[in-house]
């Protein structure tokens, strides 16, 4: 009944427990429900307590195992084009509010020229007429 999602090697394996095993050796709280008898048998071996924990996959332990360097740095280039790429789009964002000042500004000066030429059909019927 192993949770192991992972496959350990050796040496992972036997860092995990002996972690384990000091922390259990120091007072820290058994993971599994073990009876008396069971912890009898074993004879309260932190060792063993640990191995067991371990293979019912009940750790809270994780291998942080480093990537190559090669990936490591593509990553990293990955990451730092993404960011620019989301600057850029921040930047434009920013220059949409002062497109649309020059867009409404521009707007503005075309409602008072047409203003201006009703005003100016306005006069120039009333001149008719007078």
């Amino acid at each position: 009944m192993a949770k192991e999602k992972e496959t350990y090697t050796k040496y992972e394996k036997a860092r995990i427990i002996g972690a384990r095993a000091l922390q259990i050796s120091a007072n820290a709280p058994i993971l599994l429900k073990l009876s008396k008898e069971e912890l009898e048998k074993i004879g309260y071996d932190p060792i063993k307590i640990a191995e067991l924990e371990f293979k019912e996959g009940v750790l809270p332990i994780t291998v942080k195992r480093p990537m190559p360097k090669k990936i490591e740095q593509a990553l990293i280039q990955e990451e730092v084009e993404i960011v620019k790429e989301e600057e850029e789009a921040t930047e434009s964002e920013e220059a949409l509010p002062e497109e649309k000042e020059k867009v409404e500004e521009a707007e503005e000066i075309e409602q008072a020229a047409e203003e201006a030429e009703e005003t100016e059909e306005v006069e120039e019927s009333e001149e008719i007429e007078e």
